[in-house]
């Protein structure tokens, strides 16, 4: 079975913070593959939202930064009252190459899942060690946790069904959230599938905060296994 992005309802939310070097050529590429995209400017500082203005795609903005989960989740709750039957999230800085877009319709097609993950550890070249350690260690907590096999559980280039965020409360902020959609989803009974995605690393600096995200990190894994 074979889709194109007119055969398959969906919508690409990007969260945004200082990216004002990527943005532009990342819609650019992006509206090759979907019709539809919305970006959530979380209080960037430099010329991300004036270069928003200029591409015509809609967009909210955060007086001030709030997270990337937090940019996730007012995205979603947004676009909940739009007519769609997934939202696929990719990550702002460029890393993210859309002409994978198409790999994620098809998997969600012929798979019938309800969550399809990007898997950047099929391809490991060019990842830093530590990114690597992290990713390694926890997906294999994710994926005891979700009982489903998540080979890259902090990939943010995903594709995520309507029916999950109708149906799931979404308490983080910052990057645990990624995890805590795919723990949730499945504890529901959603299908969580992969393909293996490309990934462009380049020599900007993450906005992870490594202590703090992993602090948050096992935090969720505490409050998670206390809701079980």
């Amino acid at each position: 079975m074979s889709m194109n992005k007119k055969d398959f309802s969906f919508i690409v939310l990007i969260p945004a913070y200082n990216e004002e070097l990527h943005i532009k050529k990342l819609i650019e590429d992006v509206k090759k593959y979907a019709d539809n995209i919305l970006v959530v400017d979380d209080g960037s500082q430099d010329k991300t939202v004036d270069i928003l203005k200029e591409t015509r795609v809609n967009y909210l903005v955060h007086e001030q930064n709030a997270g990337k989960g937090a940019s996730l989740v007012d995205g979603f709750k947004y676009l909940l009252n739009k007519d769609f039957d997934y939202v696929l999230t990719m990550d702002a800085d460029g890393q993210h190459a859309p002409s994978d877009i198409p790999a994620f319709t098809q998997c969600a097609a012929l798979s019938n899942a309800d969550i399809v993950v990007g898997n950047r550890m099929s391809d490991t070249s060019g990842m830093p060690l530590d990114r690597y350690l992290t990713n390694r260690f926890t997906s294999w907590v994710i994926s005891k946790m979700a009982h489903q096999k998540i080979s890259d559980s902090q990939c943010g280039f995903r594709l995520i069904s309507k029916k999950v965020l109708e149906n799931i409360d979404i308490e983080t902020k910052n990057y645990d959230t990624e995890s805590e959609i795919l723990v949730k989803a499945s504890r529901n009974g959603f299908k969580i599938a992969e393909v293996p995605v490309k990934t462009i690393y380049g020599n900007e600096s993450s906005d992870i905060h490594k202590i703090k995200d992993t602090i948050r990190f096992f935090k969720l894994v505490f409050n998670l296994k206390k809701k079980r």
